[in-house]
């Protein structure tokens, strides 16, 4: 009986590191604030928002070009006045980032997707899809892949937007400066849901986002100078990335195929034809229409 206990011990031990730790999302990742808003569940990471505050993760490294997915089943029922992120960044007045920001809603109306480019600290690129899919009920991957040609936006593969490399018309490109791998969710009433009308109901929190697929395949960058990272994470004669293949510097043509019909059917708004916060469209709209 004495060596059953041990055994049943010894199982009901590691039971606990199961739900003490999730490997990959250790391997790659770490709580950056409010430690006590995150619980782990095996190879789930959940990560909460209530009166108290919100919560957040961030990368061990930074990165420059390669692909990085997360699976994320957000906030389920009334998720209205919340917004979750996963995004990337680089640091300083003059920054780039690849946003997704997820817009929560009242239960029953669909979650919006906002995404939006930010190169040499300027953003106001934002576009807004609905997704084909109730991405509160079930996991679905998000993958942000970013070579020195495009910057695409995917969810569960499919791509939804393409930021294209425009410098020959003289328009920057997000290409040397490493990005550090981020995800957040907070509250953010005053814009949200229906343009703020709608307010975050405390009764119905906490409001959780669970994580788990942690992926990164990336040029891992240490902090350089500019032009040594670009330099590192570029292929050369006796190295070669993935990522600088000729099969991946475009859209294929099914994934062409698929960008066309998200936009037809699932985009609700997009920065290059709104003429009232742009009355002259934006050059890199005018150059690239999909």
């Amino acid at each position: 009986m004495a060596n059953r206990a041990a055994i049943l011990a010894v199982f009901a031990a590691f039971a606990m590191v199961g739900l003490a730790s999730s490997s990959k999302f250790d391997e790659l990742f770490q709580p950056s604030w409010a430690f006590d808003h995150f619980t782990n569940e095996g190879e789930v990471v959940n990560m909460k928002l209530d009166n108290f505050s919100g919560a957040g993760f961030s990368s061990k490294s930074k990165y420059l070009f390669g692909k990085v997915t997360v699976q994320i089943k957000l906030v389920e029922g009334d998720s209205a006045g919340t917004v979750t992120a996963f995004y990337m960044s680089s640091e300083g007045p003059y920054h780039n980032e690849f946003d997704f920001e997820f817009l929560g809603n009242k239960t029953g109306e669909p979650y919006l997707v906002q995404t939006n480019v930010y190169v040499n600290g300027v953003g106001n690129r934002e576009q807004r899809l609905n997704l084909w899919f109730d991405p509160s009920t079930d996991f679905h991957s998000y993958s942000i892949f970013w070579n020195q040609r495009q910057v695409v936006f995917l969810v569960d593969e499919t791509p939804v937007r393409v930021h294209s490399n425009l410098e020959h018309k003289g328009i920057p490109f997000p290409k040397d400066q490493a990005m550090g791998v981020y995800s957040s969710i907070w509250n953010a009433d005053d814009w949200a849901t229906q343009g703020g009308l709608v307010k975050t109901d405390w009764s119905h929190a906490p409001f959780v986002a669970s994580y788990k697929g942690f992926e990164i395949d990336a040029c891992a960058c240490p902090e350089v100078a500019a032009a040594d990272i670009q330099k590192q994470c570029s292929s050369s004669a006796d190295k070669r990335y993935w990522w600088d293949e000729p099969t991946v510097s475009e859209l294929n043509l099914h994934q062409s195929h698929q960008l066309v019909w998200v936009r037809a059917n699932h985009m609700v708004y997009d920065y290059c034809s709104d003429t009232a916060r742009f009355p002259a469209t934006p050059v890199e709209c005018q150059h690239h229409r999909h």
